[in-house]
Protein backbone atom coordinates (compact mmCIF):
# COMPACT_ATOMS: atom_id res chain seq x y z
CA UNK A 1 0.00 0.00 0.00
CA UNK A 2 3.09 2.10 1.05
CA UNK A 3 4.49 1.77 -2.56
CA UNK A 4 0.75 2.31 -4.36
CA UNK A 5 0.74 5.43 -2.39
CA UNK A 6 3.84 6.54 -3.98
CA UNK A 7 3.21 5.63 -7.54
CA UNK A 8 -0.07 7.53 -7.55
CA UNK A 9 1.29 10.44 -6.29
CA UNK A 10 3.75 10.33 -9.12
CA UNK A 11 1.08 9.56 -11.46
CA UNK A 12 -1.43 12.36 -10.01
CA UNK A 13 1.93 15.01 -10.21
CA UNK A 14 2.04 14.03 -14.18
CA UNK A 15 -1.38 14.40 -14.49
CA UNK A 16 -1.80 17.89 -12.59
CA UNK A 17 0.70 18.63 -15.46
CA UNK A 18 -1.65 17.76 -18.24
CA UNK A 19 -4.67 18.88 -16.65
CA UNK A 20 -4.74 22.31 -18.63
CA UNK A 21 -4.92 20.57 -22.26
CA UNK A 22 -6.81 17.81 -22.01
CA UNK A 23 -10.18 17.54 -20.50
CA UNK A 24 -11.02 15.46 -17.30
CA UNK A 25 -12.05 12.29 -19.20
CA UNK A 26 -10.15 12.25 -21.83
CA UNK A 27 -7.09 12.08 -18.98
CA UNK A 28 -8.92 9.87 -16.80
CA UNK A 29 -9.01 7.38 -20.50
CA UNK A 30 -5.38 8.27 -21.07
CA UNK A 31 -4.41 7.39 -17.53
CA UNK A 32 -5.84 4.10 -17.84
CA UNK A 33 -4.85 3.49 -21.67
CA UNK A 34 -1.49 3.65 -21.12
CA UNK A 35 -1.35 1.44 -18.07
CA UNK A 36 -2.89 -0.88 -19.74
CA UNK A 37 -0.52 -0.81 -22.24
CA UNK A 38 2.45 -1.22 -19.95
CA UNK A 39 0.30 -4.14 -18.30
CA UNK A 40 -0.20 -5.92 -21.56
CA UNK A 41 3.59 -6.66 -21.73
CA UNK A 42 4.53 -8.78 -18.52
CA UNK A 43 0.78 -10.75 -19.31
CA UNK A 44 1.64 -11.12 -23.02
CA UNK A 45 5.89 -12.74 -21.54
CA UNK A 46 4.15 -15.07 -19.72
CA UNK A 47 0.72 -15.75 -21.70
CA UNK A 48 -1.04 -15.51 -18.36
CA UNK A 49 -4.21 -14.67 -20.56
CA UNK A 50 -6.57 -17.48 -18.94
CA UNK A 51 -6.16 -15.23 -16.03
CA UNK A 52 -7.94 -12.24 -16.82
CA UNK A 53 -10.86 -14.22 -17.05
CA UNK A 54 -14.01 -11.77 -15.73
CA UNK A 55 -16.40 -13.58 -12.68
CA UNK A 56 -19.05 -12.02 -11.40
CA UNK A 57 -19.01 -8.67 -14.45
CA UNK A 58 -22.07 -7.09 -12.48
CA UNK A 59 -19.40 -5.97 -9.66
CA UNK A 60 -17.06 -5.19 -12.13
CA UNK A 61 -19.16 -3.09 -14.18
CA UNK A 62 -19.87 -1.15 -10.69
CA UNK A 63 -17.13 -0.83 -9.84
CA UNK A 64 -15.62 0.58 -13.28
CA UNK A 65 -18.65 3.00 -13.03
CA UNK A 66 -17.15 3.76 -9.42
CA UNK A 67 -13.65 4.16 -11.25
CA UNK A 68 -14.69 6.74 -13.79
CA UNK A 69 -16.67 9.05 -11.12
CA UNK A 70 -13.61 8.98 -9.23
CA UNK A 71 -11.13 9.83 -11.60
CA UNK A 72 -13.33 12.25 -13.72
CA UNK A 73 -13.71 14.10 -10.17
CA UNK A 74 -10.43 14.28 -9.03
CA UNK A 75 -8.63 15.28 -12.57
CA UNK A 76 -11.39 18.34 -11.98
CA UNK A 77 -10.03 19.24 -8.57
CA UNK A 78 -6.00 18.92 -8.78
CA UNK A 79 -6.58 20.90 -11.69
CA UNK A 80 -7.98 23.75 -9.61
CA UNK A 81 -6.53 23.04 -6.42
CA UNK A 82 -3.18 22.04 -5.20
CA UNK A 83 -2.04 18.69 -5.06
CA UNK A 84 -1.63 19.44 -0.99
CA UNK A 85 -5.44 20.65 -1.11
CA UNK A 86 -7.22 17.53 -3.29
CA UNK A 87 -4.92 14.93 -1.04
CA UNK A 88 -5.93 16.24 2.14
CA UNK A 89 -9.88 16.21 1.07
CA UNK A 90 -9.63 12.33 -0.74
CA UNK A 91 -7.63 11.42 2.33
CA UNK A 92 -11.11 11.32 4.37
CA UNK A 93 -11.14 7.53 1.63
CA UNK A 94 -9.64 5.57 4.39
CA UNK A 95 -12.27 6.53 6.91
CA UNK A 96 -14.90 5.98 4.33
CA UNK A 97 -13.46 2.44 3.48
CA UNK A 98 -13.42 1.78 7.28
CA UNK A 99 -16.74 2.54 8.39
CA UNK A 100 -18.30 0.86 4.96
CA UNK A 101 -15.71 -2.27 5.85
CA UNK A 102 -19.08 -2.54 8.40
CA UNK A 103 -22.31 -3.05 6.73
CA UNK A 104 -20.94 -3.90 3.83
CA UNK A 105 -18.57 -6.28 3.95
CA UNK A 106 -19.49 -7.52 7.60
CA UNK A 107 -16.00 -6.81 9.46
CA UNK A 108 -16.06 -5.57 13.01
CA UNK A 109 -15.77 -2.08 13.48
CA UNK A 110 -15.08 -1.03 16.84
CA UNK A 111 -17.03 2.23 18.66
CA UNK A 112 -14.36 3.55 19.31
CA UNK A 113 -13.41 4.01 15.49
CA UNK A 114 -16.90 5.39 14.92
CA UNK A 115 -15.61 8.30 17.05
CA UNK A 116 -12.38 8.12 15.18
CA UNK A 117 -14.43 8.12 11.48
CA UNK A 118 -16.29 11.14 12.58
CA UNK A 119 -13.56 13.26 13.97
CA UNK A 120 -11.52 12.67 10.98
CA UNK A 121 -14.43 13.60 8.86
CA UNK A 122 -14.75 17.14 11.34
CA UNK A 123 -10.97 17.33 9.79
CA UNK A 124 -12.38 16.99 6.45
CA UNK A 125 -15.65 20.16 7.13
CA UNK A 126 -12.72 21.90 8.26
CA UNK A 127 -10.41 22.03 4.93
CA UNK A 128 -14.85 22.36 3.11
CA UNK A 129 -15.15 25.99 4.41
CA UNK A 130 -17.82 27.79 2.51
CA UNK A 131 -16.34 30.12 -0.06
CA UNK A 132 -16.80 33.49 0.27
CA UNK A 133 -20.53 33.02 -1.57
CA UNK A 134 -21.33 30.75 1.21
CA UNK A 135 -21.26 27.71 -0.61
CA UNK A 136 -18.35 24.75 -0.59
CA UNK A 137 -15.96 25.43 -3.60
CA UNK A 138 -16.19 22.84 -6.27
CA UNK A 139 -13.40 22.04 -6.80
CA UNK A 140 -13.58 20.95 -3.32
CA UNK A 141 -16.41 19.12 -3.29
CA UNK A 142 -15.03 17.32 -6.06
CA UNK A 143 -12.25 15.62 -3.78
CA UNK A 144 -14.52 14.62 -1.94
CA UNK A 145 -16.89 13.34 -4.33
CA UNK A 146 -14.32 11.09 -5.65
CA UNK A 147 -12.88 10.33 -1.81
CA UNK A 148 -16.57 9.16 -1.83
CA UNK A 149 -16.43 6.67 -5.08
CA UNK A 150 -12.82 5.78 -4.45
CA UNK A 151 -14.05 4.22 -0.89
CA UNK A 152 -16.99 2.46 -2.10
CA UNK A 153 -14.59 1.06 -5.23
CA UNK A 154 -11.95 -0.40 -2.69
CA UNK A 155 -14.73 -2.38 -0.95
CA UNK A 156 -15.59 -4.17 -4.38
CA UNK A 157 -12.15 -5.63 -4.09
CA UNK A 158 -12.50 -8.05 -1.44
CA UNK A 159 -15.56 -10.27 -3.20
CA UNK A 160 -14.38 -9.88 -6.56
CA UNK A 161 -10.95 -11.05 -5.25
CA UNK A 162 -12.54 -14.46 -4.33
CA UNK A 163 -13.19 -15.50 -7.88
CA UNK A 164 -10.73 -13.36 -9.58
CA UNK A 165 -7.11 -13.14 -10.01
CA UNK A 166 -5.22 -9.45 -9.10
CA UNK A 167 -4.22 -9.06 -12.79
CA UNK A 168 -7.63 -9.64 -13.76
CA UNK A 169 -9.41 -6.93 -11.38
CA UNK A 170 -6.34 -4.61 -12.94
CA UNK A 171 -6.76 -5.33 -16.62
CA UNK A 172 -10.45 -5.30 -16.46
CA UNK A 173 -10.54 -1.89 -14.14
CA UNK A 174 -8.51 -0.09 -16.38
CA UNK A 175 -10.34 -1.11 -19.79
CA UNK A 176 -13.87 -0.82 -18.57
CA UNK A 177 -13.03 2.89 -16.64
CA UNK A 178 -10.98 3.64 -20.01
CA UNK A 179 -13.36 2.54 -22.45
CA UNK A 180 -16.17 4.56 -20.16
CA UNK A 181 -14.20 7.86 -20.08
CA UNK A 182 -13.28 7.44 -23.90
CA UNK A 183 -16.47 7.83 -24.82
CA UNK A 184 -17.48 10.47 -22.43
CA UNK A 185 -14.71 12.70 -23.54
CA UNK A 186 -15.38 11.72 -27.36
CA UNK A 187 -17.52 14.74 -28.20
CA UNK A 188 -14.46 17.07 -26.98
CA UNK A 189 -11.06 15.24 -27.46
CA UNK A 190 -8.30 16.82 -28.21
CA UNK A 191 -5.41 15.02 -30.28
CA UNK A 192 -2.34 14.36 -27.86
CA UNK A 193 0.85 16.86 -28.98
CA UNK A 194 4.31 15.12 -29.11
CA UNK A 195 5.62 17.15 -26.14
CA UNK A 196 3.27 15.39 -23.78
CA UNK A 197 4.30 11.28 -24.01
CA UNK A 198 6.72 11.66 -21.56
CA UNK A 199 4.29 13.03 -18.95
CA UNK A 200 1.71 9.84 -20.88
CA UNK A 201 4.67 7.67 -20.46
CA UNK A 202 5.33 8.43 -17.00
CA UNK A 203 1.78 8.37 -16.05
CA UNK A 204 1.16 4.37 -17.21
CA UNK A 205 4.42 3.27 -15.62
CA UNK A 206 3.25 4.70 -12.14
CA UNK A 207 -0.55 4.20 -12.38
CA UNK A 208 -0.07 0.78 -14.03
CA UNK A 209 2.11 -0.01 -10.53
CA UNK A 210 0.38 1.38 -8.51
CA UNK A 211 -2.96 -0.25 -9.96
CA UNK A 212 -1.79 -3.56 -9.21
CA UNK A 213 0.08 -2.69 -5.78
CA UNK A 214 -3.19 -1.58 -3.93
CA UNK A 215 -5.47 -4.40 -5.37
CA UNK A 216 -2.66 -7.13 -4.16
CA UNK A 217 -3.16 -4.67 -0.37
CA UNK A 218 -6.67 -4.97 -0.29
CA UNK A 219 -6.77 -8.90 -2.09
CA UNK A 220 -4.59 -9.37 0.81
CA UNK A 221 -5.98 -7.57 3.80
CA UNK A 222 -9.20 -5.84 5.31
CA UNK A 223 -9.98 -2.39 3.74
CA UNK A 224 -10.34 -1.29 7.66
CA UNK A 225 -6.35 -2.36 7.64
CA UNK A 226 -4.81 -1.26 4.25
CA UNK A 227 -6.88 1.87 3.39
CA UNK A 228 -5.44 4.05 6.63
CA UNK A 229 -2.01 4.07 4.94
CA UNK A 230 -3.37 6.33 2.38
CA UNK A 231 -2.42 9.03 4.81
CA UNK A 232 1.38 9.03 3.53
CA UNK A 233 -0.03 10.52 0.13
CA UNK A 234 0.21 13.78 2.24
CA UNK A 235 4.16 14.13 2.34
CA UNK A 236 4.33 13.68 -1.22
CA UNK A 237 1.49 16.01 -1.82
CA UNK A 238 3.37 18.57 0.53
CA UNK A 239 6.96 17.57 -1.08
CA UNK A 240 5.86 17.89 -4.75
CA UNK A 241 3.87 21.54 -4.21
CA UNK A 242 6.85 22.38 -3.08
CA UNK A 243 9.72 21.02 -5.24
CA UNK A 244 7.30 21.67 -8.45
CA UNK A 245 5.24 24.55 -8.11
CA UNK A 246 6.39 26.26 -5.18
CA UNK A 247 2.99 26.33 -2.83
CA UNK A 248 3.00 25.73 0.25
CA UNK A 249 -0.36 24.92 2.06
CA UNK A 250 -2.76 26.84 3.94
CA UNK A 251 -3.35 26.57 8.05
CA UNK A 252 -6.84 25.33 7.34
CA UNK A 253 -5.43 22.58 5.21
CA UNK A 254 -2.45 21.41 7.46
CA UNK A 255 -4.93 21.87 10.16
CA UNK A 256 -7.64 19.68 8.83
CA UNK A 257 -5.26 17.46 7.52
CA UNK A 258 -4.03 16.79 11.08
CA UNK A 259 -7.34 15.47 12.27
CA UNK A 260 -7.68 13.72 9.22
CA UNK A 261 -4.18 11.63 9.19
CA UNK A 262 -4.36 11.40 13.41
CA UNK A 263 -7.95 9.58 13.16
CA UNK A 264 -6.61 7.10 10.53
CA UNK A 265 -3.73 6.64 12.83
CA UNK A 266 -5.70 5.94 15.77
CA UNK A 267 -7.44 3.45 13.77
CA UNK A 268 -4.33 1.64 13.03
CA UNK A 269 -3.22 1.93 16.65
CA UNK A 270 -6.48 0.10 17.51
CA UNK A 271 -6.27 -2.57 14.80
CA UNK A 272 -2.77 -3.55 15.91
CA UNK A 273 -3.64 -3.51 19.65
CA UNK A 274 -6.81 -5.62 19.02
CA UNK A 275 -4.63 -7.99 16.86
CA UNK A 276 -2.18 -8.84 19.41
CA UNK A 277 -4.63 -9.48 22.38
CA UNK A 278 -4.77 -12.82 21.42
CA UNK A 279 -1.48 -13.33 21.46
CA UNK A 280 -0.90 -11.68 24.62
CA UNK A 281 -3.57 -13.70 26.42
CA UNK A 282 -2.08 -16.90 24.64
CA UNK A 283 1.34 -16.19 26.12
CA UNK A 284 0.10 -15.50 29.87
CA UNK A 285 0.46 -18.37 31.88
CA UNK A 286 -2.74 -19.66 33.50
CA UNK A 287 -3.68 -18.19 37.31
Amino acid sequence: MLFAVFMFAIMDASMKRLTKSYGPFELSCLRCMSSLAFLAVPIAWTGSWKSLRPSNLPLHLMRAALGIGMLGTFVYAVRRLSMAETYSLFLCAPLLVTALSGPLLGERVPARRWVGIAVGLCGVLIMLRPASAGFVSLAAAAAAAAAGCYALSAITVRPLARTNSTAGMVVWFLLLVGAGSGILAFPEWRPVVSDDWVWLTTIGISGALGQYAITTAFRRAPPSVVAPFEYSAILWAFAIDWAFWSVFPSSIVVIGATIVVACGLFIIWDERRLATLPQTAAASPPP
